[in-house]
């Protein structure tokens, strides 16, 4: 089962990084939609009941920006999942704000009626907007005039899953292959499109209008791609080469320019320049008006393990954080016994070490509250991948494909694995090669409304959760 998720992940991280460029408008566009529609719909409510945009009413939307910029791109998802997806969204963004407002006593400076209808149109909006984008690229996608044509070069396996992409895109028609292969060297579904060898490409190109040549020979056929890029050059096609590099696990894939010299990124962390610090002042807002909140919970808990069973309140664990380094963890306290050492046994169902209350804290995960002082020491941050012993990690870097990948960022308190069923024990390696995968799954697609989505779910999984222990 962990076989088939790689494969899929994969899959769908290699259709995001190869055909990004070509969708840069509509990724635009998408980006700046959410954003734009929240703003503009407080605005003009405001304008609707007479109300002047004062500097609080500026500062609230500098603050939805910097919240749901970029937006993300929804135009292909099915309508349900884009419903929900708005509304999960709006509902716990209007919950940050309503709780910064709490924590600032600057609620008075709105009209409840101007927030009752924001809060009720922005949503309405923001689903026509996607239903029209929808329909939209439905049909440009259906217009032929409007549709890129394409052929590949090398019709192996790389080729193959560059057409698959090109076909699971929009507005995209691809034409087939050109290779001088022998057959039991080509991909079995690629072999019946053939449209002929190398020789004939420039030919065809020229002839049917072709728009884009894809390039996916192995890089031991040098001479050859120089020879045919002097001949596909001789036409109006766009030329792309695609660089075997997909074998590994791509995050955050992107071309950079260091000097004018071409520098493909494979692997790197989607917190740098804006982003980065988006994701900081996000997790310093959040944590410290939660640890507000909280601080009578907090000051209960910590009664509670003190009379559960002699020892610290809060047990420290070494963890790995950011880039691997070694960071120390805190957690309300929920087993008699400590391990952090060199061997670390995993908690387990009905596990002598824990508490009566240390089962209770578990349950509800409790016992990760003191980790918002983490988040606010820079250490952790609300969401990321779970941090493991330090231990586990120089067990699984062994074992696990791509596992310390997921250091490229800082530990969370919660995860894409865990509100996707992966929470409590890992006792099986399928089972922590899963965690790992959602884990990268989170880095390849990072956006500040999947931090928000993640943190709902987590909400709901604390209520219902029967998994961990």
């Amino acid at each position: 089962m962990a076989k088939v998720k790689t494969k899929m992940f994969e899959d769908r991280s290699y259709k995001r990084t190869f055909y990004s460029a070509p969708q840069s408008v509509e990724s635009l566009i998408a980006a700046f939609l959410e954003p734009g529609i929240i703003v503009l719909t407080f605005v003009l409510v405001n304008g609707h009941f007479d109300e002047p945009v004062m500097r609080p009413a500026l500062t609230l939307c500098l603050l939805i920006f910097a919240l749901t910029f970029p937006g993300r791109n929804r135009f292909g998802d099915h309508p349900a999942s884009a419903f929900v997806d708005v509304v999960s969204s709006w509902l716990v963004l209007l919950g940050i704000l309503l709780l910064c407002g709490y924590a600032t006593s600057s609620l008075h400076y709105f009209e409840n009626e101007v927030l009752i209808w924001w809060a009720t149109v922005t949503p309405v909006l923001q689903i026509i907007a996607i239903e029209v984008g929808r329909r939209i690229q439905k049909w440009r996608a259906s217009d032929p005039s409007a549709r890129r044509t394409a052929v590949i070069v090398g019709a192996g396996p790389l080729g193959h899953k560059v057409a698959r992409a090109l076909r699971d895109s929009q507005g995209v028609v691809c034409l087939g292959y050109f290779d001088d292969r022998t057959p039991e060297r080509l991909h079995p579904d690629a072999g019946n499109e053939l449209l002929g060898p190398l020789s004939t490409l420039a030919g065809f190109v020229r002839e049917k209008g072709v728009r884009d040549v894809y390039i996916t020979l192995p890089l031991g056929s040098q001479p050859r791609i120089v020879q045919l890029l002097e001949q596909v050059q001789g036409t109006t096609a766009s030329l792309f080469f695609v660089p075997d590099v997909f074998g590994i696990s791509i995050i955050q894939g992107r071309l950079q320019d260091i000097s004018g010299v071409p520098v493909v990124g494979i692997c790197e962390t989607p917190f740098t320049g804006t982003n980065q610090l988006i994701k900081r002042i996000s997790d310093i807002v959040l944590a410290s008006i939660i640890l507000v909140l909280i601080s009578p919970i907090l000051l209960l808990l910590a009664i509670g393990v003190k009379m559960s069973s002699p020892g610290p309140v809060i047990f420290k664990q070494r963890r790995n954080g950011l880039d691997g380094e070694e960071i120390i963890v805190y957690k309300f306290r929920s087993m008699r016994a400590q391990d952090n050492g060199t061997v670390v046994k995993q908690a387990t169902k009905g596990d002598s070490r824990i508490t009566p209350f240390g089962a209770f804290i578990r349950k509800t995960s409790l016992d990760e509250l003191p980790q918002f002082i983490n988040v606010l020491q820079g250490r952790m941050s609300i969401v990321g991948p779970r941090p493991h012993a330090v231990a586990h990690n120089e067990q699984y870097r062994e074992l696990i494909k791509a596992y310390m990948v997921r250091h490229k960022v800082k530990p969370g308190i919660t995860g894409w694995a865990q509100v996707n069923g992966l929470r409590g024990e890992t006792d099986t390696i399928d089972k922590m090669v899963a965690r790992v995968e959602y884990d990268l799954e989170y880095l390849r697609n990072w956006s500040l409304a999947l931090d928000l989505q993640i943190i709902l779910r987590t909400v709901r999984l604390v209520v219902f959760d029967r998994h961990a222990y």
